[in-house]
Parts: C-alpha cells; sequence; structure tokens
C-alpha cells in the first residue's frame, strides 16, 4: 500500500531523512519509532507532499505519486499539529472538510464522533489540545481510506481516549486498512503495531517484527543498596547507565524472572523495574 525508494530529503545543508527504503502491507500498522528530532515528521511530510524531496520515489496502492492530489482519495493524514479555522465550530469545521469528498459521510462521521466524544458545538479555537486531535482524528478517518498516516496521534489523548482511538485503529487494521504510525512511545507501538522501523539522525536503521522487541523484554533496572555489587549479573544482556556507592542503574534484556532470581540473592533496599526509554532501546538495540 504505501512504498518509498530512496527516499531524502535535504533542508540545505541540512539532513531530514536520507535514502529510506520502507514497504508497508496491506493490513498492517507499522510504526516508525524515534526520538524527537530523529525525522519522523519530515518522513511523513514528504509522504504527504506538503514539503518537497531531495530524491527518491513514493509509491501508494502501486502507482508512483507525482502530486499529492493523486491519493487524497484512499489517504487519510493526521499531522503532529492540527490547525483548523478557529471561527467555524466543530460541526461546520467537519463538514467543511466531508465536502471535498463525493461519498455521504453522515453514518462515519457519527460514529466516529459518538466514539471519540467530539464536542461539536464548541468553536475550533476554543479547543483545548486534546479535543482539537480528536477533531483531526475525525477528519483524517471519516473518508474510510486504504491508508491512513498518523503523526504521534495520541499527543494531547488521555488514557481512555488513547485506548479508545487504539480500538479503532484496530477496526481499520481488521478491514485491510495499511496504517503509519509515528511516536516516541515505545509502549504505544508494543500495543497497537505489528512491525516497527527505527529512524535515527534521518536513517532507517532498522525494521523488525514487534514480537521480537517483547521477546526480547527490554527493562531499565535500578537496583538500591549497597551489596548490590555482589550480584552476580549476565553482563552479556546488561547495559549499565549509571553506578554509585549505593545503586547500579542499567537496560536489562531478557527474563525478567531470572533477574529477580539474581537480585533476590542479596540484600537491597529498593528494586526499580521501568519501561525504557526510546533513546536508551536504541542504544541496547544496536549497541
Amino acid at each position: 500500500m504505501l512504498k518509498t525508494e530512496k527516499l531524502t530529503k535535504y533542508y540545505g545543508n541540512t539532513l531530514g531523512v536520507k535514502d529510506i527504503d520502507l514497504t508497508l502491507n496491506n493490513g498492517e500498522i507499522f510504526g516508525l519509532l524515534g526520538p524527537n528530532g530523529a525525522g519522523k515528521s519530515t518522513f511523513i511530510n514528504v509522504i504527504m507532499g506538503l514539503i518537497n524531496k531531495t530524491s527518491g520515489d513514493v509509491y501508494i496502492d502501486n502507482q508512483l505519486v507525482l502530486k499529492k492530489n493523486d491519493y487524497k482519495e484512499i489517504v487519510g493524514f493526521l499531522p503532529s499539529e492540527v490547525h483548523l479555522y478557529k471561527d467555524l465550530t466543530v460541526e461546520k469545521m467537519i463538514n467543511y472538510a466531508a465536502s471535498f469528498y463525493k461519498k455521504d459521510l453522515t453514518e462515519r462521521i457519527n460514529y466516529l464522533v459518538s466514539k471519540l466524544k467530539v464536542p461539536l458545538d464548541k468553536k475550533i479555537g476554543d479547543l483545548s489540545f486534546g479535543n482539537l486531535k480528536k477533531v483531526g482524528i475525525v477528519i483524517a478517518m471519516m473518508h474510510s481510506p486504504k491508508l491512513l498516516i498518523l503523526d504521534e496521534p495520541t499527543n494531547g489523548l488521555d488514557p481512555l481516549m488513547t485506548e479508545t482511538f487504539f480500538k479503532l485503529l484496530e477496526e481499520e487494521k481488521k478491514k485491510g486498512v495499511t496504517i503509519l504510525f509515528s511516536t516516541h512511545i515505545l509502549s504505544e507501538v508494543r500495543t497497537i503495531c505489528d512491525r516497527v522501523g527505527f529512524l535515527k539522525d534521518g536513517k532507517l536503521i532498522e525494521v523488525v517484527d514487534v514480537k521480537e522487541i517483547l521477546k526480547n523484554g527490554f527493562n531499565t533496572v535500578t537496583v538500591i543498596g549497597t551489596e548490590f555489587k555482589k550480584m552476580k549479573l549476565p553482563m552479556k544482556d546488561i547495559m549499565i547507565k549509571k553506578q554509585t556507592k549505593n545503586s547500579i542503574k542499567f537496560i536489562y534484556k531478557g527474563d525478567i524472572n531470572n533477574l529477580i532470581k539474581i537480585v533476590s540473592d542479596v540484600k537491597i533496599d529498593n528494586l526499580i523495574i521501568e519501561e525504557p526509554s526510546v533513546e536508551d532501546l536504541f542504544m541496547n538495540y544496536y549497541k
């Protein structure tokens, strides 16, 4: 459904993204994962024709994209920052966006508005950031596109609304919709995505199945207590981030039950196990 070949964008002498080869399968949710500044939004904006590429090609539904109007009927897009007409009510804004399509979207709009609890009577300019994002989601999904491109879509949504949004994406996936999902939050990738591409410094450095990430079991572990040096840590599975006289913090890749057994052999004051940051995952996954 989406394919890029050697897609490259420079801003003058500054690299945006370089030589990105990526193919998305029909009916998959693909996570584009990377820290802020990695090039996620640049990559998406080039695909959408919002900024001009330096070189490379984009194919959507097996067709070479020459201009962005070529595929507006089959693509839904949610930018990282939603900018709409502030003087319009939400209802009028949604109806205006719907008027660009040749089919009746009333039933679909009503469904999305109900699920996302969108306040139709408020003006766009009076919306909170989260409600503005929900309006953007409705506009992106209301025409039932075959390809959804979502740039940091959960930014601004509360946890309950994020869960509702993920259920909507699962519904679309079952219909065969292909979804490109940009994020810097590892837990979102684990929850919703089938595959993930790691973007760093403008380059796609790896594409892996999410099951592989889950199998590896990355965790950030902090052991507090003066006896931590007595632990027989499997050094091949850890990367030490910080060590003091009374504590050690490291990234652990492996079965957490094995680590608990190792820690239980010594006296400690506290044990903290957290999800690693995206930056930590990069450092450990590619060390």
